[in-house]
Parts: structure tokens; C-alpha cells; sequence
């Protein structure tokens, strides 16, 4: 959601933020449509007004005895009457028609995003570690997993279809012991608070975030009207929607380990073998909501944190900046975190890091008030995995494997699985 003043003010920087994202002019329509809701709420405020004055009227013109003028009257805010009913029906109508546009249309990127079209054109960062050498041929996790007899597709497929997996025993334990371990961290050293959302949301909730209204078709609903959510970013950050925050308690920073569900729309032929592109899957959330001052250092924060995780893991990764062509919705920065798969050989994303600015927080209506102010802001908020938990199983298993096809349990884990060392081995 975006400042009307802004638009109003700065109408070309408006639309050249859009094209940077391969959209349309919209300013000139977004204008027209405000402008056009705007004059009718000035004419039903002066009708309004006129409507009080003349009914007050009605009255000393009776008391006068001038029944001529007092019918006049009556028949003036009768008119009146009709008037605003169909001047609230023109608000309503022009408010939806802006709303709905508004809402169609992506977060504006800060200018050091990088202008691209795709994936290929981010730019990197910075790595960390270096991608492990074997001396036998290194398999994809599927591999392994179904070799090892705890991962199984075809059972999953049985019950659920395709995109589903289960996991059993030892590679069970490791998946729990993974989301165990990045809770920890981020509660006992990142300062994050723990929470535990619902795993289905209303509309609005969806909306506030930006799933909706445009990418509705990436989520499942149920025949109740709730939506399974696609990642507790959106409970975490709506926690305190339609609120007003004491700006001196900013930030917050939370974190959940929850299940996610995505229809992955779009995505036939890309990842069909193994975990990567799930319909169900495990991901620990952090979400922080800021003032507006503290959002960029909060991203650079965040993505530290995030990166940690994978650096107790002793996992080889890179951070890139998303180029215009490839950064989500509601984000004004990106920043992926990709991990060393042997298997594939390359890096595959394990974690997105953004500040969305207001963009959010407009939709949802949360404000904070700095100290000694009547006026408030919107804050800025920012999501960041800690990380998807079935991608970083997926990277230990990879990275851990050895030729007899078993996996070493990293050091840190080591302690959440009952004194396992190696798996099947």
C-alpha cells in the first residue's frame, strides 16, 4: 500500500519505481480515482452541513407560521437525504476501485536495488566457507534419503500426491533437531521471542502481509474461508495489526518454527524430484517490526542472523542482493541467503531476507508514536527465514554425506539427537 500524498506530489517518481518492476504507468489513474472520491467527500460534507442548517430551520419557520418556507425546506433535506445515500454509494464504490488498485500493485525497491529481470542478474555479496571436495561422486539428498530407507515420496504420494514427502526415524530426528537448534539460537543469543501462531488465517491477514489479493492461487483454502499460511511470516507480522506501538519498545523481534503450505503455482517441471519445492514444509520465521529509522540497520541484523545459523552448521553459502526482477511483492530489499548443495552442485536459496518499509504496515493499519508526540507513523516491517528447515536438512545431508551413503550429524546438533553421530551408518 502506498502514501497518496506521495503519489499526488511525485507522480513520475511513482510510476518510474513501477516500471523498475516491469509494471505500467499508474499514477495518472491512481490520481484521477483519488481525486474524483475526494470531491465527492467534500460535496457530502457541504451537503451534509446544509442538511443540518436547514432542518434547524424547519423549525423557526414553523414557529414563525411560514408553512411555505418550512415545506420548502422539508423538501430541501429530503433531496439532501437522497443525495448523501448516493454520494456514500459513490465513495464506497471509488474507494474500492482505488483500494483494489492500490493493492494490485508491488512494494517501490530502494534505488541500490539492482535493475534485472531474473535470477541471474543479482548480485553477490559476499561467501562464506568453501564448497567441500569428495573423493567419490556426492548424491542428492533424495538419493540418500531413500537409500537409507527415512525418506520416502511414493508412500507420501500415495496419501497426499506429489510434493509431499515423509520422513522417518533418524532423518525425522534430524528435521526436529534442526528447527530445535535455530529456535535456540535466535532466542538465547539473536533476541528474538518465541511465539506459536495459528496455522490458518482470515483475508485480512493475508492482505496485510500482501498474499493477497494478487497471489491467491499460490495458497490453499479451506471450505471455512480460513487459508492454510503460506509461512508465519504473516501471523508474526499481523500479531499487532490495526495497533499503535510505543515507538521507545521498537523493535520487536519474533520468531516461530512453524508448518508452511504453498501451492507452488507456477512451478510444474522446476524441482519435481526430492524437497526442495514443497506443498508442505518446515520453516523457523523471524520477523521484526521497526521504526522507520531502524529498518535498514534491522535488515543488515537480521540476515547476520540468519547467516549464523548456517555458520554453526559449518555450511558453505552466499548472500546475494535480488535485482528488481526477481525480488517479492512486498519488499523494498532483498537479500538470499544461498547454500552449497554437493549433490546439485550449486548454490540454492535457504533464506530471503527484506524490509518491506511502510508497505506493509499501511495495509494493516499499525502505527507507532514516538515519545512526547500526538502524531503518529507507520512503522516498517521485515521478514527473514532462520531458516527453512527442510532446505537445510536437505544441505546437511549433502554436505555431511559419506561414500558408504551414511551422514555425519554436525557438532551442534549433536546434543538434540541422543548421541547419534552418523546416520545409517
Amino acid at each position: 500500500m502506498f502514501d497518496l500524498k506521495f503519489i499526488r506530489e511525485n507522480p513520475e517518481a511513482f510510476d518510474k519505481a513501477l516500471a523498475r518492476r516491469g509494471e505500467e504507468a499508474k499514477a495518472e489513474e491512481i490520481i484521477a480515482l483519488d481525486s474524483s472520491r475526494r470531491a465527492v467527500q467534500t460535496e457530502a460534507q457541504a451537503a451534509q452541513a446544509r442538511r443540518n442548517e436547514a432542518s434547524k430551520l424547519i423549525g423557526k419557520a414553523k414557529a414563525q407560521g411560514s408553512e411555505a418556507e418550512a415545506q420548502a425546506l422539508m423538501d430541501e433535506v429530503s433531496g439532501l437525504k437522497t443525495r448523501l445515500s448516493e454520494m456514500e454509494e459513490e465513495d464506497r464504490t471509488l474507494g474500492e476501485k482505488l483500494n483494489t488498485l492500490l493493492m494490485s500493485l508491488p512494494n517501490m525497491v530502494y534505488d541500490d536495488v539492482p535493475d534485472g529481470d531474473s535470477e541471474d542478474d543479482n548480485t553477490e555479496v559476499r561467501t562464506w566457507g568453501k564448497p567441500a571436495r569428495f573423493d567419490f561422486d556426492p548424491k542428492e539428498h533424495f538419493e540418500l534419503g531413500e537409500a537409507l530407507g527415512m525418506m520416502d515420496f511414493e508412500r507420501a504420494a500415495k496419501m497426499s500426491g506429489s510434493r509431499f514427502v515423509v520422513l522417518k526415524d533418524q532423518l525425522a530426528r534430524l528435521e526436529r533437531a534442526l528447527g530445535q537448534f535455530m529456535l535456540d539460537l535466535h532466542t538465547t543469543e539473536h533476541g528474538y521471542t518465541e511465539m506459536l501462531t495459528p496455522a490458518m488465517v482470515r483475508d485480512t491477514a493475508l492482505l496485510g502481509t500482501g498474499q493477497l489479493p494478487k497471489f491467491g492461487e499460490d495458497a490453499f483454502k479451506t471450505t471455512t474461508d480460513h487459508w492454510l499460511i503460506p509461512t508465519s511470516e504473516v501471523t508474526l507480522t499481523n500479531f499487532h495489526s490495526d495497533e499503535i506501538l510505543d515507538e521507545e519498545e521498537l523493535p520487536y523481534r519474533f520468531t516461530a518454527h512453524s508448518q508452511c503450505f504453498r501451492a507452488e503455482a507456477g512451478s510444474a517441471g522446476r524441482d519435481t524430484r526430492g524437497m526442495i519445492r514443497q506443498h508442505q514444509f518446515e520453516k523457523v520465521e523471524m520477523v521484526s517490526i521497526t521504526a522507520p529509522d531502524q529498518s535498514d540497520e534491522e535488515l543488515e541484523r537480521m540476515t547476520a542472523c540468519a547467516e549464523e545459523v548456517l555458520k554453526r552448521l559449518h555450511l558453505p553459502y552466499r548472500v546475494v542482493k535480488l535485482c528488481t526482477g526477481d525480488i517479492g511483492f512486498g519488499a523494498r530489499r532483498t537479500y538470499d541467503i544461498e547454500v552449497w548443495l554437493p549433490g546439485q552442485d550449486k548454490y540454492r536459496e535457504i533464506s530471503s531476507c527484506s524490509t518491506c518499509g511502510d508497505f506493509q504496515a499501511r495495509r494493516m493499519k499499525m502505527r507507532c508514536r514516538p515519545k512526547g508526540e500526538k502524531k503518529t507513523q507507520f512503522v516498517h516491517t521485515l521478514n527473514g527465514s532462520g531458516l527453512a528447515v527442510g532446505r537445510t536438512l536437505i544441505a546437511v545431508m549433502e554436505n555431511y554425506q559419506q561414500a558408504n551413503g551414511s551422514i555425519r550429524v554436525p557438532e551442534v546438533l549433536k546434543p538434540y539427537m541422543r548421541g547419534i553421530d552418523v546416520i545409517g551408518g
